[in-house]
């Protein structure tokens, strides 16, 4: 397959591809510990645990398939006990995420995560490459039992490539979570009108592959990212490029939180105080800072 071979239990990172026979690109991402520590940070209900380890695969698995520099985001709004879902990947690979729980999770939310647990509402991929650009963003409606389908609806609506998802996360007893996808991609311009049929074969062949790895398959600590390819793809010629490391990174600091809240109204500040501190926590590490109300107020600009 490679020369950069990784070893069978690697973890954290996007492993591109590609198969031969058909020209379709594609990414298998492993999350572990960068999983793991944030979803492990809060206490999330399983059901809301898991749809924010998809998320934060499925954002992985996205931006490599994008030249940007700076963040890639997915947020959905909805109606239903979670009402924020938040995933986002820098350049360098450092990911975070966090899901607003609002009321109680239905006993049988695994079964539709979707309407389950966000109800109606909006999708949103977001390129943010800094205050001087312009952010780039595509809306749809939530659609679908599940992210996979909300994500295959949003392709749908996109007239520059065809695209497909596999997305797993699960809970493992020894490992913690873990969270495991591939996105397989062909691009039109590439296909010659002579070639259409054939590669039209070859990508509903991928597809079936795709479709039959199982969730478990995508998790497995002992299975290897590249053990898996070759499982799924070996006849039709599947070759890797170098792996791009992913890390979980939460962007907070007691300076950030200190400049957020010196932003607020005396109400809000008000809201906040406990036992004569501001208590404050980050959405995505769990972080708490304190802090002094009438130092913060000395702080505010007259």
């Amino acid at each position: 397959m490679s020369d950069t071979a990784l070893p069978g239990n690697a973890d954290d990172l996007i492993r591109p591809f590609m198969i031969d026979a058909n020209g379709l690109h594609g990414r298998i991402v492993r999350l572990g510990a960068a999983l793991n520590t944030p979803l492990t940070a809060h206490d999330y209900p399983e059901p809301a645990a898991k749809l924010l380890g998809e998320a934060m695969t499925l954002v992985s698995g996205l931006s490599a398939g994008l030249k940007f520099d700076g963040v890639f985001s997915l947020q959905a709004r909805g109606d239903g006990p979670i009402k924020i879902l938040v995933a986002d990947v820098t350049t360098d690979g450092a990911i975070r995420g966090y899901a607003d729980v609002h009321d109680a999770i239905p006993e049988d939310a695994s079964d539709a995560p979707i309407p389950r647990l966000l109800g109606g509402g909006r999708l949103a991929f977001t390129v943010d490459q800094g205050p001087d650009t312009e952010q780039h963003q595509g809306i749809v409606d939530l659609q679908g039992a599940t992210l996979a389908d909300c994500v295959h609806h949003y392709f749908q609506q996109s007239s520059q490539y065809s695209a497909a998802v596999k997305l797993a996360c699960r809970h493992d007893p020894i490992k913690g979570w873990r969270g495991g996808a591939i996105v397989l991609q062909r691009l039109p311009e590439d296909e010659k009108p002579f070639e259409r049929d054939r590669l039209e074969e070859g990508w509903r062949s991928a597809l079936a592959l795709m479709g039959s790895c199982t969730p478990d398959e995508l998790c497995d600590h002992g299975l290897g990212p590249d053990e898996l390819l070759f499982r799924l793809f070996h006849e039709d010629g599947v070759r890797v490029f170098p792996a791009r490391p992913l890390k979980f990174s939460c962007k907070c600091s007691p300076e950030r939180m200190r400049a957020a809240v010196t932003m607020l109204s005396e109400a809000e500040r008000e809201e906040m105080t406990i036992d004569g501190r501001i208590v404050v926590t980050c959405q995505f590490c769990n972080a708490e800072q304190s802090f002094d109300p009438d130092v913060l107020a000395s702080m505010q600009t007259p």
